[in-house]
């Protein structure tokens, strides 16, 4: 008996943990790309590979989602990403979506303007310092994260 009271409780909290609400929401990334842009398959593939489901959507150009999903015009990069009602910009690490979803800051989202080399989907024998981003409904601009050069 007391080994069924101690299954059905390890079942229970197993579905708690698979059916939560945030992890379902924070899983998921739809992801707005330029139909011809390979470092943007890249970077699909380094959200993948640190956990994240990505939906894609190949389109004719990101301009109409960068203003859809608020990307200030200094933030714009080649890809544009909605997850969990946060807009991500551009070459943004996996670690810093986590981040992110994690600490829920009261901000649009993030970005890494333009395709610094060494980012995510960006990866080469080279690579130049870059930051990330975080933009907010008022127009102001953090910096939420910073890589250095390898």
């Amino acid at each position: 008996m007391k080994f069924r009271t101690t299954l059905t409780a390890l079942i229970t909290l197993s579905l708690m943990a698979v059916s939560s609400p945030s992890q379902q929401e924070n899983g998921r990334i739809t992801v707005y790309k330029d139909r011809s842009c390979s470092c943007c398959k890249n970077w699909v593939a380094h959200l993948q590979a640190n956990g994240f489901k990505v939906d894609v959507h190949e389109v004719d150009g990101t301009g109409p989602y960068q203003e859809k999903y608020h990307v200030p015009a200094n933030m714009v990069s080649c890809h544009t990403a909605v997850v969990d009602g946060y807009t991500i910009e551009g070459h943004v690490p996996a670690r810093e979506i986590k981040k992110l979803l994690e600490e829920r800051p009261k901000i649009l989202g993030l970005s890494v303007p333009g395709m610094p080399i060494g980012s995510p989907g960006m990866e080469g024998p080279r690579s130049q310092p870059y930051s990330v981003l975080a933009f907010a409904v008022s127009g102001q601009v953090t910096v939420f994260a910073s890589y250095a050069a390898k």
